[in-house]
């Protein structure tokens, strides 16, 4: 049995799914916890769904309402075939998700991978109504090409932009799911979690989400709308005074420790948050730590 701060990693998902109708598809959520005046909402990335905060959200939902969507394409959110599941696509519908679900509340935002871009854009168009945000593993603009990336990011990533190369590993031989998936969490999730992990993308027509995710990685300018939206959140970030919680650890896998560094010195009023060593899939490793210190830093803050 796995455990973080003494408590077990558990593998259950006891939690039921409401669906709301979303530019002409239906988009999954978890709304539990408290009616109180605090509202919490958690964004996921790839290939993950809101399973990956089960853990988390329930530390978080003893004093708030937490909202924890399925992006459109994973979980159990619609597929939309024709949908090119880019960022801006994915947008459109977290803009959409939140004017229905949420239309006047004022959030915090816990967020994560794509679900970081999504967020932080989101947040930096509508800071009236953000309370704060805490983030980990998140995504910002890379310079330098893919020779400054980490090795491990750029022999892992730079393949799956190689479009028939890509394809086939994202689509046919779900590498995402079987491969990336377990790489980013350095305990061994179990086969119960697996399997959950899976539920959404055992067809490969449905795992196109997969693929399109990482083409969209902004490197050096490109692909040139994502790196734009990348680089205004990041100024957003910079200059924002909002409360923020930054997540890392060692060795990280795209905040790698020098880039927290000088990512993290460059923010106002900034909380940060060394979690252990760990890669990318962090809400696996370190639950409980993420959704404690979420609460403990709401509380203080009495966001």
């Amino acid at each position: 049995m796995s455990t973080d701060r003494g408590l077990e990693i558990s593998a259950a998902f006891p939690y039921e799914k409401k669906k709301v109708q979303v530019l002409g598809s239906q988009m999954a959520y978890v709304d539990v916890g408290t009616s109180s005046k605090s509202t919490v909402v958690f964004l996921h990335g790839n290939p993950t769904s809101s399973y990956l905060w089960r853990n988390v959200f329930p530390h978080v939902a003893k004093k708030s309402r937490c909202i924890i969507p399925d992006l459109i394409g994973f979980g159990d959110s619609d597929k939309v075939p024709e949908l090119e599941y880019r960022v801006r696509d994915h947008q459109r519908y977290i803009d959409a998700f939140l004017d229905a679900v949420l239309p006047t509340e004022r959030i915090t935002l816990v967020i994560h991978d794509w679900g970081s871009a999504l967020g932080f854009d989101w947040a930096s168009r509508h800071e009236d109504r953000v309370a704060g945000v805490a983030f980990m593993e998140w995504i910002p603009a890379l310079s330098g090409g893919w020779d400054a990336q980490a090795p491990q990011f750029k022999a892992t990533f730079q393949p799956l932009r190689t479009p028939e190369l890509g394809r086939e590993l994202i689509i046919e031989q779900n590498f995402f799911i079987e491969i990336i998936l377990p790489r980013g969490v350095f305990r061994v999730l179990t086969e119960e979690e697996m399997t959950e992990y899976r539920r959404p993308f055992l067809v490969p027509a449905d795992r196109e989400p997969t693929w399109r995710f990482p083409n969209e990685i902004p490197i050096d300018g490109h692909p040139e709308d994502v790196w734009e939206k990348a680089q205004r959140y990041m100024k957003w970030l910079q200059e924002s005074d909002l409360p923020k919680l930054f997540f890392w650890v060692k060795p990280g896998a795209i905040i790698r420790e020098e880039h927290f560094k000088t990512l993290s010195e460059k923010m106002k009023n900034v909380k940060t948050v060394y979690l252990g060593p760990g890669s990318h899939y962090v809400q696996e490793d370190y639950p409980h730590s993420i959704g404690q210190e979420v609460s403990g830093w709401m509380a203080e803050l009495k966001l």
